[in-house]
């Protein structure tokens, strides 16, 4: 038994009474300083795990890995998008100026747009519409550089300022400005028919009756003659109708000319004026009724 250490076999200690061994002060301290020793291994321990923990997890931050990096390359970005719309915007107008032969970058649509597609249409909209008499309306003929130049068309105004060297002062096309020439426009007469009276127009359609004699005339009765021709002079109203609503639309939709507004007839032009006569070049083209058979 070491000599440090008191022998009490030979003196038991009470049963009632706790048993109380005694240690050595050096072996005290050496468990005092091994047990302190256990505690600082155990919270560096602690410390450790704290501190990998809240690297990865601390503040809200997320600390990316190789499948995180290899998610981001996978996925497409706002660039990527911006790219390939612009290399689809850039093959179009290609195509379309190549298929064109260079006359449209769009397909030709610019001429196709309606008004509020339209600078100039947007801007006749914000001024709102012009309304003008005949009388007033011939003030816009080309000789005041302060207005614009405009023509009319079944009442229709259109503004042709964009084109001042064929519309303005002695351009080939003066004539049909400051006034609503919708006659000339269909028979082609520029001399005589600088009016919007359209009586009697359809005439140049109608077949002239040179061929009384030949036998298929003579096989139709006259009451099929009779619905012939109002067939033939409602096809001539459709045609003539048709050719305004053309020469309309070709100026209200023009990338250089546009509509701003309509005529509206003074008091002494709503009475009914007499029938004009058919111009001598529209007379001249007219059908005639023996070439029409021989077409049968």
């Amino acid at each position: 038994m070491p000599p440090n250490l008191r022998n009490r076999r030979n003196n038991p200690p009470d049963s009632a009474q706790p048993r109380v061994v005694e240690v050595d002060t050096d072996e005290e301290a050496e468990i005092t300083r091994a047990t302190a020793q256990q505690q600082e291994r155990n919270q560096n321990e602690k410390a450790g795990q704290g501190k990998h923990s809240k690297g990865k997890h601390s503040k809200g931050k997320v600390y990316k890995t190789d499948a995180d990096d290899d998610d981001e390359e996978a996925g497409i970005s706002l660039l990527d998008v911006i790219r390939v719309i612009v290399t689809l915007v850039v093959l179009v107008v290609g195509l379309s100026y190549y298929v064109t032969a260079g006359e449209s970058y769009v397909w030709g649509f610019e001429s196709q747009r309606p008004w509020w597609m339209r600078y100039n249409g947007i801007k006749q909209f914000l001024k709102g519409p012009v309304n003008l008499t005949p009388s007033e309306l011939a003030l816009y003929n080309g000789s005041d550089p302060s207005l614009p130049i405009y023509l009319a068309l079944n009442g229709t105004i259109i503004d042709v300022s964009a084109n001042p060297s064929i519309y303005g002062p002695g351009g080939g096309y003066h004539f049909f400005v400051g006034r609503d020439a919708s006659r000339a426009f269909v028979t082609g007469c520029f001399q005589e028919d600088l009016t919007n009276d359209m009586t009697g127009v359809e005439e140049m359609y109608i077949p002239i009756e040179d061929d009384d004699d030949s036998q298929h005339e003579r096989a139709l009765t006259k009451g099929e003659k009779q619905r012939r021709h109002e067939a033939e002079v409602n096809e001539a109203r459709e045609k003539v109708r048709a050719q305004v609503s053309h020469w309309v639309g070709f100026y209200s939709n023009h990338k250089k000319y546009f509509a701003v507004g309509h005529v509206i007839l003074e008091d002494d032009e709503d009475r009914e004026t007499e029938k004009l006569v058919l111009c001598e070049g529209a007379q001249h083209n007219r059908p005639r009724r023996s070439e029409l058979n021989k077409q049968l």
